[in-house]
């Protein structure tokens, strides 16, 4: 070993003399007359993680570093990282670049260059290359080229294990070029057999036979693999020996003919034959066959002449017995954990034999070299591993490694904003942890995988997680078939990125404009809502109570949802009754903003109040909060779970009883479900919360409401059964809908089962004196039965109303907070609370307390002022007595007058929607028979037609669809028939539904649901499935949207809806103790060649950038299309790569697995199935296309 002064020494001899003939006499009196050369000066033909390896160890050599490097990769770090770089290949394709013997040779001469180091990879093992660096004068950083070209020819080197007395496993005596000798083979020796390149390794152009038939496939594959990759074409095929153990030796030769082994590493965690994990040394590896295979693999390479690094590759069975692979005559990727097990830097090792040194002289004798505890090496590629490992390619959004004492990072181009191309080999970086034992590197490597961000491309560290928590890896008990006997390695737990996808949608918000439909012009109010503080008893008396279990400090009163869930729905009914105060119900949460903001107001404004609203409302009779229109908008326009909205209300108001919105048969949905969907429905909704089911029908069909009753009943909810207002009772002239007509339908009700009953006043038609008559009339027939009454205040008799039936006898009535009420919304909980205090139905609500609500409310509105009412809507209007327009329809009705160019003919549409009442029989009118009465009165606006006119030509009309199913019987029976004669004209021959229209319907096989979901998406739970049997195509548009811009529920609602300003800096919180500090700095003025424009955002401090398509400016530009995610008919690329082969053509019939394209990315070659079965339609590639993830192939019908 040399003095740290004579290493300094000579480091000045080799930059100052060229070559020196040096004799070297050790303290052993050891001496040789190998020439010693100092070397200035290294080119590394190579890229990536292996030329920055080379270029550090030169450094710290004092020897000059020099890069080459394609045009494709002029931006890559490793020619960043040298002293010099200079590109080779110019106009050649990427991988040919670096194949490039002459152009390599010519830089070297150009620039003074004393040696080459080959990496690995690429010429690493062409004894040509080797040959030419010395031809020109210049030192090879590697064997002599004549043993590399008889270790990289698999006969040779089978031939030399021979000859020395390695074992060796029976296989072909020479390459083969065709797959009928492959065939011939195959049929002569027998399966299973492995396909390898003859001239190349790495797992590249490998393969495992088993079959038969697919031996040509798999040797035309394998074949394409390694020319593709090492310029040649030939397999060796040898016979497969099944469950062995891959254990290589790592050696050291030097010119005086000495040989060193460093120790084993088992490489048996392979897929595809690609190493994945490798450890050092390999475990559970008994001493004597080590002894035995590292004095094989010495005494191959003293046989065949070796020098310098390389690897003896064996396989090792069940029994011990091992067999000669092959020989790797270079440095390998996994280099790194025997030099952390030794302490040896094989990397300086060969540079220092290159130049002439003996192991002796560098102080590398075997009995000095050691093994000293473990070390594993994982490779983290851009590969899904929950796609089937495909290459992921496009730029690293955010990048962060995981570091800390035993973890070593070897890596290239790993920055946020680096370019993963499809270009080469997908490995990112070697993570290399080293501790004293198998576990404890298992657990640094564990936590170091862990702290690593990378964002932008999917990496394989999930995959690499599960192994190492694997027991049998912990224990190292490895072979060749771990990972495919281990599927569980393939159950990941998706990462969320949900900081990335935030910012990639506020991007898109910023670049292409709100991503929510917004109604006007108006925009939201740069304004905080105060939020009203909770209350918090500390006394001593409440915190004993905790100490002993009973409530925490922090939980609000008790309320009626405490009986519902200890005693029942029936218990519950009794103690409403028995209350002889008028009890509320507040429809702030659903209804309210339903009316008065088009149902816009999202999860992220509700959560903020609901702890204040349990804490001071616990007296209420529910809060109604979910179902009907806020089930289809949560998905479709507020891009968030309506079921995590309902969990999470409930975890915040765990005492107030919630109440929804059951469209009987119709469940949350627009039409007629299959009876299991409904139960299904009712079920998962108490799991997730839910107390009290108002049920009704749109037409007061009793078959559809019984069903909606049976189900929410089955579920273990409070059945409150809905009648469905219309007409006048006090009205003598109103026949059809009289006061008998209520009375017995109520009769009815309580006839099946109902615990409350709704009396649901839709459109405000309950004038005071109708509602004493009505109330009246059913207390005198049930005077045991809780009587519910829901109104809309469109009139502004609605106080008056509700107070009526509160001294007629109804136990609960509904308001809506003060800024929230009025107009097509519900009376005002302000007014109703102080107009009964001090009376016997004193409603023992605080005004204060309703006050600071309401201001709540008032701030939180001027949010929405893109959906706000008043913006067409003035005032309450008493018209909608001879309207009857629902005040849940009547703002919707009014912006949809709007976009469809009626605004100025509004007062038409709700004459005509008097009209279209009477014309379809009049009939109750609740969402969905109300959108059957304003589908048919806008078509009359628009097409100026009158009642009569509507009669006369309804046989040549083109009626809305939803009239057509109204007709058809699709939504159940109106009360007193289908109005004839304009029913048969309408339909003439269409079909007709008799009866129920869901009791003849299949029920929906939730099974199936669920796998074809899973089929598309990630993480498919039961809430997924049951919204997508109610709305089949918003879910699977909302899944799709969840998976791309994550959370964006967690935004608050200026920020979600138009985005933030340039310079505004605001908090994401994403769960309790994670928040995200986020700033908008800048967005692109200059739009990229691809169509996409850079938003610049600060997060958390640190820089962070998206690339958004800008969907204006495309339009001016050719960009190949994408495949629609939603659609199955549309085929993408799943992975970015070059097209190789088209096997069908437009108009070909293909079955689903059919093959359709083959792709080439990564020196991988996949081959894409269709999806379903069809006719190829449409074809969007052509061969030699370059094509980018997710870009269409072609469309299949």
């Amino acid at each position: 070993m040399f003095l740290p002064q004579s290493q300094a020494a000579f480091r000045t001899l080799r930059k100052a003399t060229p070559r020196v003939r040096l004799f070297f006499i050790n303290k052993n009196a050891y001496s040789t007359q190998v020439e010693y050369k100092p070397i200035r000066s290294v080119l590394v033909a190579n890229r990536g993680e292996i030329a920055i390896r080379v270029f550090r160890a030169c450094t710290e050599l004092g020897i000059k570093s020099v890069a080459v490097y394609s045009e494709q990769d002029k931006m890559h770090m490793h020619r960043q990282k040298a002293d010099e770089s200079y590109m080779v290949g110019k106009g050649l394709p990427p991988v040919e670049a670096y194949l490039n013997i002459p152009e390599i040779i010519r830089v070297c001469k150009e620039n003074d260059i004393d040696a080459v180091h080959p990496g690995y990879g690429f010429l690493s093992e062409r004894s040509d290359f080797a040959q030419a660096v010395i031809d020109a004068g210049l030192r090879f950083i590697g064997p002599s080229p004549k043993v590399v070209q008889n270790m990289g020819d698999k006969v040779a080197a089978r031939i030399a294990a021979i000859e020395a007395g390695v074992p060796i496993v029976p296989g072909t005596d020479g390459p083969v070029t065709t797959k009928e000798e492959a065939l011939a083979f195959c049929q002569k020796h027998g399966l299973p057999v492995i396909f390898k390149a003859a001239y190349g390794g790495g797992g590249r152009g490998m393969r495992v036979v088993r079959k038969m038939e697919e031996v040509e496939e798999s040797f035309q594959r394998a074949s394409s693999e390694a020319k593709a990759a090492f310029g040649n074409g030939a397999m060796f095929i040898e016979k497969f020996i099944e469950r062995p153990r891959h254990i290589e030796v790592q050696l050291l030769g030097d010119k005086a003919g000495n040989v060193v082994h460093l120790y084993e590493r088992d490489c048996s965690v392979q897929r595809r034959h690609q190493k994945v994990v490798e450890i050092a040394p390999a475990p559970r590896l008994p001493i004597e066959i080590r002894d035995k295979m590292t004095e094989a693999a010495v005494r191959l390479a003293r046989h065949v002449g070796y020098e310098n690094a390389g690897t003896v590759e064996f396989l090792c069975d069940e029994s011990g017995n091992f067999y000669f692979i092959e020989v790797n005559a270079r440095l390998q990727v996994e280099h790194t954990v025997t030099e952390e097990i030794t302490g040896i830097d094989l990397v300086q090792s060969q540079i220092r034999i290159a130049e002439g040194m003996t192991l002796n002289e560098l102080g590398l004798t075997q009995e000095k070299i050691l093994p000293r505890g473990y070390a594993i090496q994982c490779r983290v590629t851009t590969e899904d591993p929950a796609n089937d490992f495909q290459p992921n390619t496009g730029r690293l959004e955010v990048f962060r490694s995981g570091e800390g004492m035993g973890i070593r990072l070897d890596s290239a181009s790993t920055y946020a904003g680096a370019i993963i191309s499809p270009y080469y080999d997908s490995l990112l970086v070697k993570v290399i942890s080293h501790a004293s034992d198998l576990q404890s590197s298992a657990s640094k490597m564990n936590r170091a995988l862990r702290e690593f961000r990378i964002r932008g491309v999917k990496t394989n560290i999930p995959f690499l997680l599960n192994v190492l928590e694997n027991q049998k890896f912990l224990h190292g008990v490895l072979d060749t078939y771990f990972i495919d006997e281990h599927p569980q390695l393939f159950k990941f737990s998706t990462t969320q990125n949900r900081a990335q996808k935030l910012l990639n949608y506020l991007g898109e918000v910023l670049v292409n404009g709100p991503q929510t439909p917004l109604a006007t012009s108006l925009k939201p109010a740069e304004v905080t809502p105060h939020v009203p503080t909770v209350p918090l008893d500390l006394s001593p008396e409440a915190l004993e109570r905790e100490k002993s279990g009973e409530a925490k400090v922090t939980a609000p009163p008790q309320g009626l949802r405490d009986i519902i869930v200890q005693q029942g729905p029936e218990a519950f009914a009794k103690e409403v009754r028995s209350r002889k105060n008028l009890m509320l119900m507040d429809t702030t949460f659903r209804d309210a903003h339903q009316s008065l903001l088009a149902t816009r107001v999202r999860t992220h404004d509700l959560l903020k109040i609901s702890p204040y609203v349990a804490h001071k409302f616990n007296n209420l009779y529910s809060l109604e909060n979910w179902g009907g229109a806020t089930f289809d908008v949560a998905l479709r326009f507020l891009h968030e779970c309506p079921w995590e909205r309902l969990e999470e209300m409930r975890k915040r108001i765990p005492n107030i009883p919630f109440q929804m919105l059951l469209r009987g048969a119709n469940a949350v949905g627009y039409t007629s479900y299959p009876d299991n969907v409904v139960y299904k429905f009712c079920e998962l909704a108490v799991q997730t919360g839910m107390d009290i089911f108002r049920v009704f029908d749109s037409l007061n069909y009793l078959p559809n409401l019984i069903i909606g009753m049976e189900a929410a009943g089955k579920a273990g909810g409070v059945v409150e059964a809905a009648i469905s207002y219309t007409g006048d009772v006090s009205d003598p002239k109103r026949t059809k809908y009289d006061l008998k007509y209520y009375t017995n339908l109520a009769d009815e009700l309580v006839k099946a089962g109902t615990h409350v009953l709704c009396i649901k006043d839709m459109a405000g038609l309950l004038k005071p004196e109708s509602a004493r008559l009505l109330i009246t009339a059913i207390r005198d027939k049930h005077p045991d039965l809780p009587i519910h009454v829901h109104t809309h205040d469109t009139s502004g008799a609605g106080v008056a109303s509700m107070l009526a039936c509160a001294q007629a006898g109804a136990d609960v009535v509904d308001v809506a907070v003060d800024s929230m009420s009025g107009m097509t919304s519900q009376p005002s909980m302000g007014a109703v609370v102080a107009s009964l205090q001090g009376t016997p139905l004193d409603t023992q609500l605080s005004l204060n307390d309703v006050s600071e609500y309401s201001a709540y409310w008032e701030q939180t509105r001027t949010l929405y002022g893109p959906f706000e009412c008043t913006t067409t809507m003035r005032s309450g209007n008493a018209d909608v007595y001879l309207n009857e327009i629902p005040g849940g329809q009547y703002t919707n009705l009014q912006f949809q007058a709007f976009s469809l160019g009626l605004g100025d003919f509004f007062e038409d549409v709700k004459k005509a929607y008097r009209e279209a009442n009477f014309l379809l029989g009049d009939i109750i009118k609740v969402t969905p028979s109300s959108k059957v009465v304003g589908d048919l009165a806008q078509f009359m606006v628009q097409n100026h037609l009158t009642s009569e006119q509507v009669l006369e030509r309804a046989e040549e009309l083109s009626f809305p669809k939803s009239v057509l199913e109204y007709l058809q019987g699709y939504i159940g029976i109106p009360y007193g028939g289908f109005p004839e004669p304009l029913r048969s004209r309408v339909l003439k021959d269409m079909p007709r539904i008799e009866g129920r229209p869901g009791a003849k319907m299949e029920p929906l096989d939730f099974d199936k649901l669920k796998a074809e979901l899973k089929e598309s998406h990630s993480n498919i739970t039961d809430r997924d499935v049951v919204s997508a049997a109610l709305y089949p195509q918003v879910t699977n548009e909302y899944l799709h949207y969840r998976e791309q811009y994550g959370p964006v529920d967690k935004l608050d609602t200026r920020i979600f809806l138009s985005g933030p300003k340039v310079g505004e800096e605001f908090e994401v919180t994403l769960e309790r103790g994670k928040t995200l500090s986020m700033k908008a700095l800048a967005m692109a003025a200059d739009l990229k060649a691809n169509g996409n424009r850079e938003v610049f955002f600060e997060l958390n401090g640190q820089l962070r950038s998206v690339h958004i398509p800008d969907k204006e400016a495309m339009k001016e530009i050719r960009v190949h299309p994408k495949a629609n995610k939603t659609l199955k008919s549309e085929v993408g690329a799943p992975m970015p790569g070059d097209v190789i082969d088209i096997r069908v053509n437009v108009g070909d019939k293909v079955e689903k697995g059919h093959p359709l394209v083959v792709l080439s990315a990564m020196k991988m070659e996949m081959v894409v199935q269709s999806p379903i079965s069809g006719v190829v339609k449409k074809l969007e590639i052509t061969k030699g296309m370059k094509l980018e993830g997710d870009d269409l192939i072609m469309v299949i019908e």
